[in-house]
């Protein structure tokens, strides 16, 4: 048993200095890339969706139909294309909007724990806004389990931007927007979801270990010193107390207590009080609690219009140099390695 509890430390002491030696090296990498990039600024991508599938629609039939059809076809697309470019002038020269196309601008955003995704989410809108005329729309597909509150809550008050500028803001839903992720769909005009996207999880979560049996175990003392009385309220190396544990409770409430009013608010017709409960709840029950409007997926949504819209998709990008790769690699291992303690607990609060 001896040898046993002697080579277990002996593991443990070898993966902290494993990780170790990886935080060292990703926190240097990640400094220097983060100087880098600030010299190197991204640019804005935008791809026209209806040409993009009326060029599949040409592929697909270059191969079902025979070549007469097809080189009958192509010469009318020609005709049609010659047609829109003239009637795209005449758009252009005059001012009514009645005279144009509507169009819809679609945005993508993959969300992580820390929302690393809103500094895009940022650029986009601030490239897109000022182009948005009148009847035209923004549709955003929002992926995202949820994560840190403050993150989660600035990429909603980007969304909140659209909306100020009196535009009209869909959320599309194809897997899941829960927690934070629903904090940003409900800013939206209107949510549509796939019939089985997960959506909900309206609560706040806050989990850490403690590991002062464990010290206190092995004669390791630990001890926190801070200046107010609630600098600091649980520890996972010190003693925790009734009275720590109690106000952190109060905080977790709290947050909760916003994180709901601001539900409510961007939502009204919803019963909080039901839906508030941190449950989740599938596309077709989110429907029947009025968590969303419609269901639809994002795809769906996007085809329906391609035959009266001109739809663009806006991306921001910016090319990583082989630090930053570098550096990211390194992170993407870190998190892999410690996916189940952060599952476990991490000491802060999160959506």
């Amino acid at each position: 048993m001896e040898f046993i509890y002697e080579y277990g430390l002996f593991l443990a002491q070898t993966a902290t200095f494993v990780a170790a030696i990886l935080i060292i090296v990703s926190v240097v990498v990640s400094l220097g890339a983060r100087q880098r990039a600030d010299q190197q600024e991204g640019h804005i991508e935008i791809r026209n969706l209806n040409e993009r599938y009326r060029h599949f629609g040409n592929i697909i039939s270059g191969v079902i139909e025979n070549r007469l059809t097809v080189k009958e076809k192509r010469k009318a697309d020609k005709r049609d294309k010659k047609i829109q470019d003239k009637e795209a002038k005449k758009r252009k020269k005059s001012e009514s909007t009645e005279a144009r196309r509507k169009r819809l601008f679609v945005l993508d955003f993959q969300g992580d724990l820390k929302a690393t995704a809103t500094d895009n989410l940022r650029e986009e809108i601030s490239a897109v806004l000022p182009r948005i005329e009148q009847g035209d729309e923004v549709l955003v597909k929002v992926e995202s389990p949820g994560g840190l509150v403050h993150s989660y809550g600035l990429a909603a008050s980007q969304l909140q931007r659209i909306r100020a500028a009196g535009v009209p803001l869909t959320i599309a839903v194809d897997k899941v927007a829960a927690s934070g992720g629903y904090m940003m769909a409900c800013v939206a005009n209107q949510i549509v979801s796939a019939p089985f996207a997960v959506l909900g999880s309206i609560g706040v979560l806050a989990q850490l270990p403690n590991f002062h049996k464990l010290l206190q175990k092995n004669d390791i003392d630990f001890e926190v010193l801070t200046a107010g009385e609630h600098k600091r309220t649980l520890t996972m190396f010190g003693e925790n107390t009734e009275k720590g544990r109690a106000k952190f409770i109060d905080d977790l409430e709290d947050t909760h207590v916003l994180f709901k009013d601001f539900v409510s608010s961007n939502r009204p017709s919803l019963d909080i009080n039901k839906v508030a409960t941190g449950e989740i709840w599938y596309g077709q029950r989110a429907l029947d609690e009025g968590l969303v409007d419609a269901l639809q997926t994002s795809d769906a949504f996007v085809q329906g219009r391609l035959a009266d819209w001109d739809i663009y998709e806006v991306r921001f990008v910016h090319k990583k140099n082989w630090q930053e790769k570098l550096g990211m690699a390194a992170e993407s291992a870190l998190e892999r390695a410690f996916l189940k303690i952060w599952q476990r607990g991490q000491n802060g609060k999160h959506y």
